[in-house]
């Protein structure tokens, strides 16, 4: 068994129950030709480098599984001849390993991701109610401050222009 990564793009067109249903078809083949879904990381709609499909965004989603060079080349089949797919691209992390070990590290994953981080749970119980209140508190910096604040930081990167203010 080998550990690989596929990342694909999806139109970011998709209603959300057909993004739903393709990322289940994903799951399904991979359980189906005896695989294990390691992590299923949805990267969100992203900018594209190029036009594909005269699309120039797409929705990213990295998937991490373990299985046979059979679960790629199907998983890569059915890419192929889903319309919703703009793009794929498959690269193995690990050659060979074995189904027990990918299984602890799912599960392993699985748990990770249920519970909080422990530095979170610490940093939150070290601060006092007032600090907690700050930190949900908006911003009080207004719009005019940021913007003298950047026009003073462009002035003093360019020494030829002298620095202006207006109010």
């Amino acid at each position: 068994m080998r550990k690989y990564e596929t990342v694909f793009i999806s139109d970011p067109d998709l209603k959300d129950q057909a993004r739903t249903d393709l990322f289940d078809k994903v799951r399904n083949i991979i359980v189906k030709e005896k695989g294990i879904v390691l992590n299923f990381d949805e990267w969100g709609n992203k900018k594209l480098a190029y036009e594909i499909k005269k699309k120039t965004r797409g929705h990213y989603v990295c998937v991490t599984y373990g299985g046979t060079g059979e679960l790629v080349t199907e998983l890569e089949r059915n890419f192929r001849l889903t319309d919703a797919v703009l793009k794929f691209m498959t690269i193995v992390l690990t050659e060979d390993t074995t189904q027990e070990a990918l299984e602890k590290e799912a599960q392993e994953i699985q748990e990770a991701a249920s519970q909080p981080s422990p530095e979170a749970t610490a940093a939150d119980a070290s601060k006092t109610v007032e600090e907690k209140k700050e930190d949900d508190a908006p911003e009080a910096a207004s719009d005019e401050e940021k913007e003298k604040e950047t026009v003073g930081a462009e002035s003093a990167e360019t020494d030829a222009e002298p620095q202006k203010e207006t109010e």
